[in-house]
């Protein structure tokens, strides 16, 4: 059995740059380097390929990965399943080491990324384990010698013969001693049409590395640069992604996650002082109390528990994106950092989509945004009644800022007096026993505001929760008179409801002129009379003074009202009086004469 086919213990698989041992180097020591290894058949790569999400695995092992794109939809309450996409689609899988879903190309897995790096990895780490290697053109001779061009181990005579050929006579040649202890290796991207072919150039237009026989006859009309001249400029992206923008966001998450793990626990400390202060308090009592003391100690739990999952949900959100961001830098920091040009550039594609992709759209929360709970608000009230227990008066509570109707208020004069036609405003403010302000929104708060004269008669009130403990309420009575407002919160009165509105009619606006002779303001008119009534029998006799029915002071024309700021009283005015009733200047005049109201004599 080979290397490649010896199963590796779970135990030596990890991120770990650096070797691990797991045997006396006595006793044939396996040596294993965890960049070597496949994490789903824990084996040395065999084929390896990068998935989208920067996972290597070996080809066989992605095949055998479960399709995630199947459709399902929902009839009649039941999910039904449908068929799986059709074969000529990309198929979705998830990913073994980070569970994201990733796309295989239409050419299936053979068209994914080939993991030069991996394989530098397992051919390193064959010669660290094995200590002969077999010559791979006679396999009779221990292998001293390695072609790098062509990626064969030779032994000595085989070494001379591959020298002595034309064709591989300039071939670069490295012994395997000098290459254990370098302890990194770096081989030649050989083209996959054309093998001893180094790809040496970079097509442009295809954005891929090809070798010069490729650049001659697939890519004649492409613009093929060497290499080295392209590999600052699509190295610096990658280098510009990872240093300015996900380094910094790795940063924040690690201190977001540091203050999560802070916050468990001050919440525990601050449960367990909680708790110790109940059970100080309960000994004093007798069989009732300690039943007491118990119910306190299982609410008190129940509080830790829901606010330890929010944590715990805070925490591995954090923590899977602090995991797809780190796995997206180290790959890509390793890619430059070990990578040969040709290696950069064979997986610069896969790699730049994936941290464009942890960029646009990782999870990278703002700091103010995380607020990580630390038991703060739980409190223990010791003088507190609680009722009775076994028929015992109790006394002792935990609080964690919960509602109290009794101590919520009402702001605004929106329930004191309002207008008709007019919006009235008023704020819920809901506190806790305490009468502290609860600090955040979501009750269930109900307000109707019904006639109390007229049932049929209600007002649609508009609730807003502002999402800091206070709700603003808004309606706009059409009807005047008494109203009854409810204002339940939890289905349940705050203290004083229901509360009662009265609105006053709406105030009639004057539609005549405020003057102090109908004659002169009809235009000289002799039959023209206002809503005071008044005449001029006879004539003008001085500005409609002294005749019979004029007030003799200003007023208005519409309803002989002499107060300027006063309401128009429509009942006062005179409708008719023995003739037909016209307005003077037409409807919807603008003129002084269109406000009198006049008739026939």
């Amino acid at each position: 059995m080979s290397l490649y086919d010896k199963p590796l213990d779970t135990d030596l698989v990890d991120a770990s740059p650096t070797p691990t041992r797991n045997s006396n180097s006595n006793n044939g020591e396996v040596v294993v380097h965890a960049r070597a290894v496949c994490r789903v058949c824990k084996r040395l790569y065999r084929e390896p390929k990068i998935l989208p999400c920067l996972h290597t695995f070996c080809t066989d092992c992605i095949r055998q990965l479960e399709p995630f794109s199947v459709l399902s939809r929902v009839k009649n309450g039941k999910a039904v399943q449908l068929q799986r996409e059709p074969p000529s689609s990309a198929i979705t899988v998830l990913c073994p080491t980070c569970d994201s879903e990733v796309d295989i190309p239409l050419s299936g897995v053979d068209g994914l990324t080939t993991d030069h790096l991996a394989l530098d990895e397992v051919f390193l780490e064959t010669l660290m384990s094995e200590n002969n290697v077999l010559c791979d053109l006679c396999s009779d001779g221990n292998a001293e010698k390695r072609c790098e061009v062509c990626s064969v181990n030779l032994c000595e005579f085989c070494c001379q013969a591959h020298r002595r050929q034309k064709r591989t006579s300039t071939h670069t040649v490295q012994c395997l001693k000098d290459l254990k202890t370098q302890g990194h290796l770096s081989r030649p991207v050989l083209c996959s049409l054309h093998p001893g072919q180094e790809l040496r150039l970079f097509c442009e237009p295809c954005d891929l590395p090809v070798c010069l026989e490729c650049a001659a006859t697939f890519h004649r009309d492409h613009r093929c640069h060497p290499t080295g001249d392209v590999i600052d400029h699509h190295g610096d992206r990658i280098r510009e992604t990872v240093t300015g923008r996900l380094r910094p966001r790795m940063h924040r998450l690690e201190e977001l996650l540091r203050k999560v793990d802070q916050s468990q626990n001050s919440l525990q400390a601050r449960v367990d002082a909680v708790a110790d202060e109940v059970r100080s308090f309960a000994r004093g009592y007798a069989c009732a109390v300690e039943s007491h003391c118990l119910s306190l100690l299982r609410h008190l739990e129940e509080l830790r528990l829901q606010r330890r999952n929010q944590l715990h949900l805070q925490r591995a959100q954090l923590q899977q994106a602090l995991a797809d961001a780190r796995g997206g830098v180290e790959f890509a920091e390793r890619l430059l950092t070990c990578g040969s040009d040709a290696e950069i550039l064979s997986a610069k594609g896969v790699t730049l989509r994936r941290l464009s992709g942890l960029v646009e759209s990782g999870y990278d929360p703002n700091p103010a945004s995380v607020a990580p709970d630390d038991g703060s608000s739980i409190c223990f009230l010791p003088w507190e009644r609680e009722g009775q227990v076994g028929g015992y008066p109790v006394v002792g509570a935990i609080h964690s800022k919960t509602l109290e109707l009794s101590r919520c208020t009402i702001e605004g004069e929106g329930l004191v007096i309002g207008q008709q036609g007019q919006r009235g405003e008023f704020t819920l403010v809901c506190r806790d026993s305490a009468g502290e302000k609860i600090g955040r929104g979501g009750e269930a708060v109900l307000v109707s505001v019904v006639h109390k004269e007229r049932k049929d008669c209600r007002v649609e009130a508009t609730v807003v929760d502002k999402g800091d403990g206070s709700y603003s309420v808004s309606f706009t009575p059409v009807e005047p008179g008494p109203y009854s407002v409810w204002v339940c919160v939890k289905a349940q009165h705050v203290k004083g409801s229901p509360f009662v509105l009265n609105v006053k009619r709406k105030i009639q606006q004057h539609r005549g002129t405020f003057h102090c002779c109908s004659f002169c303001s009809s235009g000289g008119s002799k039959e023209a009379r206002c809503g005071c009534t008044g005449t001029m029998p006879g004539g003008f006799q001085g500005c409609g003074h002294g005749h019979k029915g004029h007030p003799g002071k200003p007023h208005w024309s519409c309803c002989g009202s002499m107060v300027e700021g006063s309401e128009c009283l429509p009942q006062s005015v005179i409708t008719a009086v023995g003739g037909t009733v016209t307005v003077i200047g037409g409807t919807g005049s603008s003129s002084p004469r269109g406000h009198l109201r006049t008739v026939e004599l």
